[in-house]
């Protein structure tokens, strides 16, 4: 076999890899995009903030959540009597 012809066999199997790697990492850094998970190059990271809910929102929640269970308990009570 030629040498020169070994070495564009070579190549031509090497491009072909590393047009899989290019798909390949393509297709990670898309769902890293969709799921908001990236990190920008000085280290911070990108995609979607956390959400944060405020003092009011929680303390009605906790609110609803005491008289729901206020209800539960009152209601098992009456059925022990």
């Amino acid at each position: 076999m030629n040498i020169l012809a070994a070495l564009t066999q070579a190549e031509a199997k090497l491009q072909k890899q590393a047009d899989n790697v290019r798909q390949q990492l393509h297709a990670l850094r898309g769902a890293m995009k969709i799921l908001g998970r990236g990190v920008a190059k000085g280290g911070k990271w990108i995609g979607k903030k956390k959400r944060v809910m405020s003092a009011a929102t929680k303390a009605k929640i906790s609110k609803a959540t005491k008289e729901r269970w206020a209800k539960i308990r009152v209601a098992k009570a009456k059925g022990k009597h």
